[in-house]
């Protein structure tokens, strides 16, 4: 398995862990005293404020991310491209991924948008070789 393969793994399990950090707060608390419904997760995310919020943009931003990048790191390997540099490509997606969501959380929007362009620059780049 290559390096790109093991980071396809890692960013389609990064909504999870924007998930987790999304609810974190409301773990171990029970429901009546605000903690986290799962009876209604969605909704219990939905009236979330600060923080909590923008982890949660964060994982659904995280699903938007996965199709363009699962398509690229595929079509590079199909079409055969130096392998070296789609394992470079990707790894640099996941590391710009992570710092994305970081940004996100600690609420940095302009190099929040700059993390995301630069991480869709580096998916479209995988179909370039």
């Amino acid at each position: 398995m290559t390096i790109a393969n093991y980071c396809l793994i890692a960013v389609c399990l990064m909504p999870l862990l924007c998930a987790w950090i999304a609810k974190s707060r409301g773990m171990g608390k029970r429901r009546r005293d605000g903690g986290f419904d799962n009876h209604d997760p969605r909704g219990w995310l939905s009236r979330q404020t600060g923080w909590q919020a923008r982890a949660h943009a964060a994982q659904q931003n995280s699903f938007e991310a996965l199709p363009l990048f699962i398509a690229g790191v595929l079509a590079a390997q199909q079409m055969q491209h130096a392998q070296a540099r789609i394992d470079l490509l990707a790894v640099a997606f996941v590391v710009t991924r992570v710092v994305y969501v970081a940004l996100y959380i600690a609420d940095w929007p302009n190099l929040r948008s700059l993390a995301w362009a630069v991480g869709a620059g580096l998916s479209i780049a995988l179909f370039f070789g």
